[in-house]
């Protein structure tokens, strides 16, 4: 009859499991790390490559290196440069009409000798595609065929076997990632065109929502005349159940807002809401924000000041809007 671990036994398996997991991710990031004093002139002619690339950026790799190909074409492709993956072995089998003259051909494999990569370079050349091969050995045979080599290697992988490919994928994609930006960066790729090819999801909606999408305005918006009571501004407060109403002067621009804690600070001092002026409990200089602003700065107010609720207004002050945090919330800002 099988007996139960010992609490000793649980906990030294867990803690031998922790020690493992702290040194997995000390190999890896060691192995980043070191990449940086490997990096030279070729980084440079790598990213003037993609920058001046009139057709689209291939990646292709196999096994553990084609997920890294996958990631980085992906990321090559949300930044701005045109790319896609392309399998190695299908392309010796028909894949590589994909790619022209004009396209440039990125090869990642850690040993530089992947059979299935090798078997296409030929061809690549004779097409006149440019090939940056990312390898963790610059004299393997994709190294010096490439017109551009990167080292994407690493001295130990995390395995304890030192043989599964952990800590030399980990440096491609950091490699891969680095590439990305640096081109993103040179081509001057702005949050606009990001927003444009992230149109989905909640990372779509943070950056394509402005405010004017998501506030309250009309007779939405909660307002009040500077010269109301403050029981016309808990009228209002109700009306649009919005905790809170701007407070206008004549001319309609904002001289403050009337919120839930003002009133409970008022009914702390006793104060006769009947007759007292809203300008008498209202809080003065109320956060406000533009409606061209993006919804996403909003949340950041609201954040940072610890607010619910903003004003939104034109250049003169005039009040356009309003809007809390329960309508981006409705809006999947966040």
């Amino acid at each position: 009859m099988k007996t139960a671990p010992s609490s000793a036994s649980r906990a030294s398996k867990e803690g031998a499991a922790l020690a493992l997991a702290r040194e997995v991710l000390e190999i890896e990031a060691k192995a980043i790390s070191d990449l940086i004093g490997k990096l030279d002139q070729g980084f440079a002619q790598a990213v003037a490559l993609l920058l001046n690339c009139r057709g689209r950026v291939v990646v292709s790799g196999i096994g553990k290196s084609g997920h890294i190909a996958r990631k980085i074409a992906s990321t090559l492709a949300s930044t701005g440069t045109p790319a896609f993956f392309v399998h190695p072995a299908e392309a010796s089998h028909g894949d590589l009409g994909m790619v022209t003259r004009d396209d440039v051909f990125i090869g990642l494999s850690h040993s530089g000798e992947s059979a299935e990569l090798l078997a296409i370079i030929p061809l690549l050349k004779r097409q006149g595609a440019k090939l940056v091969a990312m390898t963790g050995s610059p004299k393997s045979t994709l190294a010096r065929e490439a017109d551009v080599h990167l080292y994407a290697g690493a001295e130990k992988e995390a395995c304890p076997l030192n043989l599964a490919p952990t800590a030399s994928t980990t440096a491609a994609l950091a490699l891969g990632d680095a590439l990305a930006v640096a081109v993103m960066q040179e081509r001057g790729f702005t949050r606009d065109e990001f927003a444009a090819s992230h149109p989905g999801g909640t990372l779509g909606r943070q950056l394509l929502t402005h405010v004017r999408d998501v506030m309250r305005s009309g007779n939405d918006a909660p307002r009040a005349a500077h010269g109301a009571t403050a029981l016309q501004g808990i009228t209002e407060m109700t009306r649009t159940r919005m905790g809170m109403t701007a407070v206008l002067d004549d001319g309609g621009r904002v001289v403050g807002i009337f919120t839930d804690g003002d009133l409970r600070r008022a009914l702390e001092k006793g104060i006769d809401l009947r007759s007292a002026r809203i300008t008498e409990v209202m809080t003065r200089t109320p956060r406000t924000i533009s409606p061209d602003k993006l919804a996403a700065e909003a949340v950041e107010i609201m954040e940072r000041f610890k607010v619910n609720q903003l004003l939104v207004v034109d250049a003169d002050q005039k009040l356009l809007g309003a809007l809390n945090m329960h309508d981006l919330f409705r809006a999947k800002v966040i």
